[in-house]
Formats: C-alpha cells, sequence, structure tokens
C-alpha cells in the first residue's frame, strides 16, 4: 500500500494495523481543507488495498483530544473564499466533502477502530458515529454543538441516526448537550471506557487480537452484509448474502478455518 504524504496526520503501518492519529494538537485537531484532503487520500488508499492488507485502521488525536469538529477560524477568516458566479460554492464543497469521507469511512473493508478522549465533538463525534468499534476515555467531552453556534449538524446527523436511533439522535442535534464517554457507552455510541492509558492499550490490544484472529476476506464480507441491513429490501439483503457465503466457502479462507478448527491449530492469518 502507498501512503500518502502528509502534514496534517501521523501514520504508522505496523503488521496490518495502520495507526491514523489526527495531528493539530492546537486546535484539538479541528479539521481544516488540508487535514480532510490528506484523510481523504489515505482512505483511499486504504480501500485500495489488497484486502487484508490493513486489517484494521485505529483512529486517534494527538495531544489528548480526539477532534473538537470543523476548524471554524479558518472558514470564517476566507480559507474558504465565497462562491463565485457560475462556480459551485466552496462551502457547499467543504461540508459535503466531509460526509463523503463518513462514508468512506463506514465503508473501509477492514475494521475501523475509534480511540475518542478530550474533545469527541461535531465532526469527531462523526467519525465515533462510523467507526466499527469505538474506546472512550470516561471523562471524554461528547457533543453535537453545531446548532448553539448557528449551523446545523448536516453532514453528521444521518450517521448519528443510524448510530444510536432517531430518537436520541433528535434530542442530541437539537440541544447541543454535551456528556462524558461514560453517558456515550450507555448511548451505544461508543462500546467500552477506559480511565487512563494503560488500560485504553489492554482493551486496544485485546480488540486488534481479536480482529486479527478473523479471516480478513470473511471480515469485509461480513461488514458489507451488516451494513446493507436497513439500508436494502431484507430479501436482497439475504440473496447478496447467501452469494458472498458461497463465494466464501469456494475462496481460500473457509477450507483453511474449518481445516484449522478440525485440527484444532490457529488459521494462516491469525496473529498471537
Amino acid at each position: 500500500m502507498n501512503l500518502p504524504e502528509v502534514k496534517t496526520l501521523l501514520l504508522k503501518p505496523d503488521g496490518g494495523i495502520l495507526y491514523v492519529t489526527l495531528n493539530r494538537p492546537e486546535s484539538r485537531n479541528a479539521l481544516n481543507q488540508a487535514m480532510v484532503g490528506e484523510l481523504n487520500a489515505v482512505f483511499d488508499a486504504v480501500a485500495q488495498a489488497p484486502t487484508g492488507e490493513v486489517r484494521a485502521v485505529v483512529l486517534r488525536g494527538a495531544g489528548g483530544h480526539f477532534c473538537a469538529g470543523a476548524d471554524l477560524k479558518e472558514m470564517m477568516a476566507g480559507g474558504l473564499k465565497p462562491a463565485q458566479p457560475g462556480e459551485p460554492d466552496p462551502i457547499v464543497v467543504f461540508n459535503r466533502g466531509f460526509g463523503a469521507m463518513l462514508r468512506k469511512v463506514t465503508n473501509l473493508p477492514c475494521v475501523v477502530v475509534a480511540v475518542c478522549e478530550g474533545a469527541v465533538l461535531a465532526g469527531g463525534f462523526g467519525f465515533a458515529c462510523v467507526s466499527d468499534v469505538a474506546l472512550a476515555h470516561a471523562d471524554a467531552k461528547f457533543g453535537v454543538p453545531e446548532t448553539t453556534r448557528g449551523l446545523p449538524p448536516a453532514q453528521i446527523a444521518p450517521f448519528i441516526v443510524e448510530r444510536i436511533g432517531l430518537t436520541q439522535a433528535r434530542r442530541l442535534c437539537l440541544t447541543g448537550a454535551q456528556f462524558n464517554g461514560l453517558r456515550a457507552r450507555e448511548l451505544g455510541i461508543v462500546h467500552d471506557t477506559f480511565a487512563d492509558e494503560d488500560e485504553l492499550q489492554a482493551k486496544l490490544g485485546e480488540t486488534l487480537k481479536q480482529v486479527l484472529n478473523c479471516a480478513p476476506v470473511a471480515n469485509a464480507v461480513t461488514k458489507a452484509i451488516v451494513l446493507n441491513v436497513a439500508r436494502q429490501d431484507m430479501d436482497f439483503v439475504l440473496d447478496d448474502a447467501a452469494r458472498k457465503f458461497a463465494a466464501c466457502v469456494r475462496g481460500p479462507e473457509a477450507p483453511e478455518g474449518i481445516s484449522a478448527f478440525m485440527q484444532k491449530r490457529a488459521p494462516s492469518w491469525a496473529r498471537n
């Protein structure tokens, strides 16, 4: 996999795991145009890599914060120029681009793990909602504060609905309420919490070990099936799933996995 050159991110490939760290700590890792562009390039590289080369992406923020959302200072300072006659509105393009990036993360064929700490606001909240596994510091600050700033959570709201349902999404989006990681776990935004770095590393390590024990193609296929639920007619989902199942049976992973189970050994893809 050819990773792009980046300035606002830190990238660390390690044994099938790609660690992606948002690296604008001076702004609590707020998303500016440069960071969104670099994230898109990284996610494109992951999506285009051979299945199994990247088994998981771990998304985290530098400096004790995950992500405080869009860089409003850049937007208001003219980082996004006014719309010109006959040209696309740059604010529309920037905002829609973030939604496209969230969909890209959702559909990655590998497991996406979000490590949520400090500010997990607006766009950062959106990243948490499109992760496959989310771990949060108990005292992390979650929220959708856009409406308190005169803005709608335009690209984030649909993913919040998918994550926690319409009723809770309406309350969070229409009140701008903020809450900690423990409450985020109760709402189903994150799956587990941690109190310190040692506990995080233990839980993250266990999660990644579980991921690496799963066959990469089977995981990619399973993720695609799960994501089709509620987006497609159920008969279509089940018919498509049956075809995917047959392809896996005839592929290299199922014979290896079944043989390993019968022989009481680890399959070839497992990493201890």
